[in-house]
């Protein structure tokens, strides 16, 4: 069961409505409608028009094929409508006619309501179109109806309201506060009996009012969100402002429209360059905010009428009091490496390091610490986490999944990690990172105001188990595969698959091949898989010229012996795995043989860092350099769909293709349209394009 801490809900002074619409995308800086956005994204079957003006911020998903539906996502409150459609037996498109426009309504008790009014035809398509279901709540609700197709009883709509060609559904939230409303007018075709019927041309057409009643989130734009040092990519721009906020930054859309832990820290350490110090310090405040009270990083947050059905399952109240989850592991020990980066490393960030940490860490209720105690919190939680391990470095001391849970890091779906318990990144990278990172800025003297003499005691030892953690733990998971054996997991995996074994075999020589396990299961031994999470290692330490090739060499093999294919550098290959690893880890699978747009964008950096290392051999940058113009010609294959969360693949003609991830009916999920963390290629630029920050000068060098 998932660890929750009440939090009183978040009021927010929003701002007032800006009139007039930008069409097309993100406006220059400094116009007077920089608070207004407008734009499309279509990928796969879905239809995205997402729009955010003063009070309103929406996004309209509009879904074609068999299984046609409605889906419009808020920001605020995590909530949201939806009108599934029943299988129809034919693929049917939609086509937006006028795309989301801003709308305020009251509700029946005067209360106000956000939302968008737009215009959409479906067609051709059956001369019946029957409603499924309606969904009004939190996006969490909508979200498991389309994975599961289950609804809590509690938020159960009733049949609409029909007036003439219009059907209405509305309903308050569950603790009486002002809540929801759709509204579907049919003006092209019919409505019969409830059912909406074609017009003799096969077309409908629709217009849809999506209302949400949760309050506002206060933006984040323009000069306050962007340095001048943000590329220019208006698609990338367009997705990051949608998704910023001064409260929090939001995961993704429409999925994910709400804060996560992880996503917010990755982004930001990987954005850094390119976001103003305001929006790096919202950021922070906004994870130091929901740190638990043992200095756990909170990974996702239950708000609106979620959190309403946490407390009703938990004690029977009907509280809208925020709950958090802390099931996941990864972001407490990534919390400290990117407060470094900010706090020290980042010149803007070390001149306000002591006001940022004496400043209050934006808890709503005026409750909590100074950012600099809460840091401290989960400081003191990193380095008492390391302790059993520095002291007795063995498998069973590293840190470890939480009991009865099969996730807890970024690959966080049942079969992310192949069953296993230990994951690679968490203890071979952001365990030392985050303990070399404590005794950073312990060392600074940043944490003097808030340390007590037992603290002291605690992080002197800091950087010495930094040193056990770097030297120990990967060796854990070290995996050395003959290559008679190797060449034969090749050409076995390749003809299950159906693609070329041939470069793939080519590039595996007669050297043994050597990578680090993706996890170790439970008995400390390795889950086989080849994985893309050597771009932590990368990216947060300082590893040595010879481990750089070979952790380089065993991922950028061309696929299926590595990761590189055509369209893109795949998060894991299974191909040294048992056949039922193999099949858990397909293209079709959350974490499988896919692409994620944020690894490829942290690989890219971490090159960069470390090819501004002095310390390298001659061989290991040529590795680099080699492996960087591999990766960025991959990069520029999947630019279409960068900034969405993940894309698989097709094989064809001898090549891999870019295969939206969600459009095969047989895939785990859809993705998301505009995800946080795939917008930093603003930051990120290819080779010859500008430099950043160097790697970590303090980082030491024990692989």
């Amino acid at each position: 069961m998932a660890t929750t801490q009440k939090w009183p809900a978040s009021v927010r002074a929003a701002l007032l409505v800006v009139t007039g619409l930008l069409i097309g995308g993100w406006p220059l800086p400094g116009s007077a409608l920089e608070r207004q956005l407008s734009f499309d994204v279509s990928e796969g079957r879905n239809l995205n028009s997402l729009l955010r003006a003063g009070q309103v911020a929406a996004h309209l998903v509009l879904r074609s094929g068999p299984d046609p539906r409605i889906l419009v996502a808020f920001p605020a409150g995590n909530s949201g409508v939806g009108l599934w459609f029943a299988h129809v037996g034919q693929p049917v498109t939609w086509t937006l006619l006028e795309r989301p426009r801003p709308v305020v309504e009251r509700d029946e008790k005067g209360r106000s309501l956000y939302g968008i009014v737009a215009r959409a035809a479906l067609g051709p398509g059956p001369t019946d179109l029957v409603i499924k279901q309606a969904i009004l709540s939190s996006v969490r609700v909508l979200r498991a109806y389309q994975a599961e197709g289950t609804v809590p009883e509690q938020v159960a709509v009733a049949p609409p309201s029909i007036e003439g060609t219009t059907l209405t559904w509305a309903r308050d939230r569950l603790d009486g506060a002002a809540g929801y409303r759709l509204r579907i007018d049919v003006t092209h075709g019919s409505l019969e009996d409830g059912h909406i019927k074609a017009g003799r041309d096969g077309r409908v057409e629709l217009g849809i009012t999506a209302l949400s009643g949760e309050t506002p989130l206060a933006p984040l734009a323009g000069p306050e969100l962007l340095s001048t040092r943000a590329r220019a990519d208006r698609s990338a721009r367009n997705a990051l402002t949608f998704l910023s906020y001064r409260e929090k930054f939001l995961a993704g859309s429409w999925r994910f429209d709400t804060y996560f832990g992880r996503d917010t820290l990755m982004s930001v350490e990987l954005l850094m360059p390119a976001l103003t110090p305001e929006a790096v310090e919202a950021a922070l405040s906004s994870v130091l905010a929901r740190l638990s009270p043992q200095g756990e990083v909170a990974h996702e947050e239950d708000i609106g009428e979620f959190a309403i059905l946490d407390h009703l399952r938990a004690d029977g109240s009907r509280s809208a009091a925020p709950t958090f989850n802390y099931n996941m592991i990864d972001g407490n020990f990534m919390l400290a490496p990117v407060a470094r980066s900010w706090l020290i490393d980042d010149p803007r960030g070390r001149a306000r390091a002591a006001t940022f940490l004496a400043g209050h860490d934006g808890r709503s209720d005026g409750g909590g610490r100074t950012a600099g105690a809460e840091l401290l919190a989960n400081l003191r939680f990193v380095v008492q986490s390391a302790i059993a391990f520095g002291d007795d470095p063995r498998a069973s001391h590293l840190i470890g999944l939480k009991r009865g849970l099969d996730a807890g890091e970024w690959r966080d779906s049942r079969d992310g990690l192949g069953g296993g318990r230990f994951p690679y990144d968490v203890n071979a990278v952001l365990v030392p990172a985050a303990l070399e990172a404590a005794a950073a800025l312990y060392t600074e003297g940043l944490l003097n105001p808030y340390l007590t003499s037992e603290d002291r005691a605690q992080f002197e030892r800091a950087a010495a188990l930094a040193k056990v953690w770097f030297a120990r733990a990967p060796q854990l998971f070290e995996v050395i595969e003959p290559s008679e054996v190797a060449h034969k997991a090749v050409r076995a995996y390749a003809a299950q698959l159906g693609v070329s074994a041939g470069a793939a075999e080519a590039s595996i020589g007669a050297a043994p091949v050597r990578f680090h396990a993706l996890a170790l299961n439970a008995d400390g031994t390795p889950v086989r898989v080849v994985h893309s999470d050597e771009g932590f290692a990368l990216l947060f330490t300082r590893p040595r010229s010879q481990q750089v090739e070979t952790d380089l060499g065993a991922i950028m093999k061309p696929f299926p012996a590595g990761l590189m294919t055509d369209a893109g550098m795949l998060v894991a290959n299974p191909v040294f795995a048992p056949h039922e690893a193999q099949e858990r880890f397909s293209n079709r699978a959350y974490h499988g043989t896919v692409v994620w747009s944020w690894q490829q964008a942290m690989m890219a950096e971490a090159l960069a860092r470390q090819l501004r290392r002095h310390d390298l051999t001659d061989g290991a940058l040529n590795e680099l350099r080699e492996v960087q113009r591999r990766l960025w010609r991959a990069i520029a294959a999947g630019k279409a769909v960068r900034n969405s969360e993940l894309w698989s693949w097709s094989y064809e003609s001898g090549r891999f293709h870019v295969a939206p991830f969600g459009a095969n009916a047989n895939d785990a999920d859809e993705s998301n349209a505009a995800q946080l963390w795939s917008t930093v290629y603003l930051a990120i630029r290819p080779p010859g394009a500008g430099t950043g920050p160097p790697a970590r000068a303090g980082a030491v060098s024990v692989r």
